[in-house]
């Protein structure tokens, strides 16, 4: 269908001000009297803390505040509540190399960070555990004193009958997977400003995906009642998963504040961002795949643990993703999945783009090109002949509507060449190909609902109001852009307001790919309470019905009489007229789907599924091990794009970050928990230089639930990047890697056991 402003592609409202250097984010603010904050960290990976001395610190000219746990209620938080396992500062014992332990906030930078050597701790070192295998053996140093066996959560799902299934299969894969620690690196790090008034009410000013979860957690941490404590998120510099819990820097900022009487702003260092945030889950995986002679899927057994790091963070979330999407994007008739979460003592894991399924995937992916060559099939056909298709169950109760799996397949392979798979091991070029499927937002427990609000203004202004967070993915955009085409309206007279929990309805985070689905749904049900309002009013200037008209280009008119209606301008001043401005809308979203049996993993998950297919082509260096992508075509079905601009940047965006995790990334750490690479200039992730060539198929499918059709292109877009380029680098190189990321030494040392 042809829409006036969804589907265009349009730049980003906030552009011309990130372009210019004027967008103010969390780390400019400056407010009058405002102090400086720093944390202290433990250099220990584990220890009691027997005792902290600060009188030195306090003495110290300059300082205005020093807190520790003492300072707070004792209370601990957590992304889910039930999981509440950290301090705001370290109570009774450090757990990794940079734990928080004490905060203090002073008149300028040099001075806090003096105070911070002047704090004294005692320490009782005890023995620490690195290895999440070794963390989960019996008689390994306890983590946590009250989590025996160090087990800090388990998932575990099993559909159909996988044992037979596998037994009468024409060809089992039974496989070793390794994924490795990488960083989010944001270009904006964590950074929080904190004031209180003299009525004591708290502004905190944070770099936040989630604002809401934000504010209960340091509200009911620090025991502030809700209504006094208002949370604005500026401009984000970037988060992809690593701002959707609340941190430390909150909390310090806030009882600092308190202490002091002053704003106080604590912006994270870059190495602190490093070592002391959150970092994608490593995993595991033991994987066991079966196929029939014709390529068939017949079952799947895996097992995975998890280095989840000294605290829960976002927990079991990972498990049940890395379970649960085991039956998309391919027909799996038969699952069993085992997944166990170590504590470790090094920092914590939480979400990164995807949450655990792009790790998943490259296991799997990979699996699927080995079978396909044992079974002397190409590893196009063997995933188009298991893709799943509309209207499909899963065996675990996903219900497929819109589904473009096939075609994204059918769009990368065009741009292949399969004839490379005969020179295998001797050109230095090769393709692979990599698929995947994610959510558009989940319904995991009941009461998930979206809520947008509209104001239109007497100047004719529109007003979104939502608790959604911009966080450079342009959702303020695609939000102003669904409202603008329910409204009839251009996308210049929509000002979307987001995330200041003063004014904006309660949202549930910017993550797991829900915003354009579920709160552009929302958004799209309140501009049409709007506009069924304003229908009201032009009906009776124009003596019709309000079913007679329609809107559209700035106008609302007699439907196919666009000359008998007026501009959006002369239906303000009639609203004027008739007493109806301020108009205010509301709408809701929430999906109409049985919540589904989180612990078993069973049930719909999502009222719709993305789905993609990522084709890469790779050159091998067999002398130095070096890996250069050359080109990455990219198809992903996300239903009608509202904006095919961003949708593009979404996949920019996701070939970046796996060509990262593919070849580049790695956290390292030394025997004793310290990381070893926690800058920029050692960590290396690409760049522009490093960039391949992009291709885009945008695939269409249109799903009824989604505004104006659309669906997820978010997190979804990544899942099929690693296991293209991994399987690119098998074809260029006949060298099978199984362990992230594929570095120089990795390959080097493969190819050698290749030649042998």
């Amino acid at each position: 269908m042809e829409y006036s402003v969804v589907g265009k592609s349009l730049p980003k409202v906030d552009a011309p001000g990130k372009a210019k250097g004027e967008t103010v984010f969390t780390t400019d603010l400056r407010l009058p009297g405002m102090l400086h904050g720093r944390l202290l960290r433990s250099p220990l990976p584990h220890a009691r803390i027997l005792n902290i001395d600060v009188s030195r610190a306090t003495r110290l000219a300059g300082v205005k505040a020093v807190v520790t746990s003492a300072d707070t209620p004792g209370l601990t938080f957590g992304y889910w509540p039930t999981m509440a396992d950290q301090y705001p500062l370290a109570r009774d014992k450090v757990r990794y190399i940079g734990d928080e332990v004490a905060a203090v906030a002073a008149v300028d930078e040099d001075a806090a960070e003096e105070a911070l050597s002047l704090i004294h701790v005692d320490y009782e070192e005890l023995p620490a555990v690195f290895d999440p295998v070794e963390a989960l053996r019996e008689g390994a140093p306890p983590v946590h004193d009250n989590v025996p066996g160090n087990v800090a959560g388990e998932f575990k799902m099993n559909f159909g009958n996988v044992d037979k299934a596998l037994a009468s299969s024409y060809l089992v894969r039974e496989d070793h997977f390794v994924t490795a620690s990488v960083t989010h690196c944001p270009l904006e790090g964590h950074a929080a400003v904190a004031s209180w008034d003299a009525g004591g009410r708290l502004t905190l000013w944070t770099s936040t995906q989630n604002p809401f979860l934000v504010r209960r957690n340091v509200a009911r941490t620090l025991k502030i009642p809700d209504h006094k404590l208002r949370l604005v998120v500026p401009p984000v510099g970037g988060g992809f998963g690593a701002k959707i819990e609340a941190m430390a820097n909150e909390f310090a900022a806030v009882m600092l504040s308190q202490k002091a009487g002053r704003p106080v702003r604590l912006v994270l260092s870059r190495e602190e961002v490093f070592s002391a945030t959150r970092r994608r889950i490593p995993l595991i995986i033991d994987m066991k795949t079966g196929v029939k002679k014709d390529g068939a899927l017949t079952g799947v057994d895996v097992s995975v643990i998890a280095d989840g790091g000294a605290y829960q963070s976002t927990g079991m979330l990972v498990l049940f993703h890395g379970g649960a999407y085991l039956v998309v994007p391919f027909r799996m008739p038969n699952v069993r999945y085992e997944g166990y979460r170590a504590y470790t003592n090094k920092p914590p894991s939480g979400a990164q783009r995807g949450h655990g399924v792009p790790q998943m995937r490259f296991a799997l992916e990979s699996q699927l090109d080995m079978l396909a060559e044992e079974l002397s099939m190409d590893p196009v056909e063997l995933r188009l002949r298991n893709a799943v298709q509309p209207g499909d169950r899963t065996v675990n109760g996903w219900e497929i509507n819109s589904c473009g799996m096939a075609e994204c397949i059918k769009g990368v392979a065009k741009h292949t060449d399969p004839e490379s798979r005969l020179e295998r091991g001797r050109t230095g070029r090769g393709w692979g190909i990599g698929c995947g499927a994610f959510i558009s937002g989940p319904k995991m427990v009941p009461g998930f609902v979206s809520t947008a609000m509209i104001k239109l203004d007497q100047d004719g202004n529109v007003a979104v109001l939502t608790g959604a967070v911009d966080i450079g993915q342009g959702s303020n955009t695609i939000l102003g852009q669904i409202a603008a085409e329910e409204l009839g309206v251009g996308l210049d007279q929509v000002n979307v307001v987001a995330a200041d929990t003063a004014v904006a309805p309660i949202e549930l985070c910017t993550g797991a790919s829900r915003t354009t689905f579920w709160v552009g749904n929302a958004v799209k049900n309140a501009a049409a309470n709007a506009k069924a309002q304003l229908m009201d009013v032009v009906a009776d200037k124009l003596e019709c019905r309000p079913e007679d008209l329609e809107a559209g280009g700035g106008r609302y008119y007699v439907k196919g009489s666009p000359e008998k209606g007026l501009s959006f301008g002369d239906v303000m001043k009639a609203a004027i007229n008739a007493e109806r401005i301020p108009l205010v809308a509301k709408g809701t979203y929430s999906a109409d789907l049985k919540t589904p049996n989180v612990i078993k993993g069973e049930g719909n998950l999502s009222p719709a599924y993305s789905f993609s297919a990522h084709a890469a082509e790779v050159e091998v260096d067999r002398e130095t091990g070096e890996v250069r992508v050359l080109r990455v075509v990219s198809a992903h079905d996300c239903g009608q794009p509202v904006n095919p601009l961003l949708v593009e940047a979404q996949l920019d965006g996701s070939v970046s970050g796996g060509l990262g995790n593919a070849i580049l990334e790695e956290m390292r750490w030394d025997d004793r928990g310290q990381l070893l690479n926690p800058s920029l200039l050692d960590y290396h992730q690409p760049t522009l230089d490093t960039m391949p060539e992009m291709e885009y198929v945008i695939i269409q499918t249109d799903e009824p639930a989604g505004p104006f059709g659309a669906k997820e292109v978010g997190e979804g877009a990544q899942l099929s990047t690693v296991p293209a380029i991994v399987n690119a680098i098998y074809d260029a190189t006949g060298a099978r890697i199984t362990q992230l990321p594929v570095k120089p030494e990795v390959l080097l040392r493969a190819l050698e056991g290749w030649n042998g």
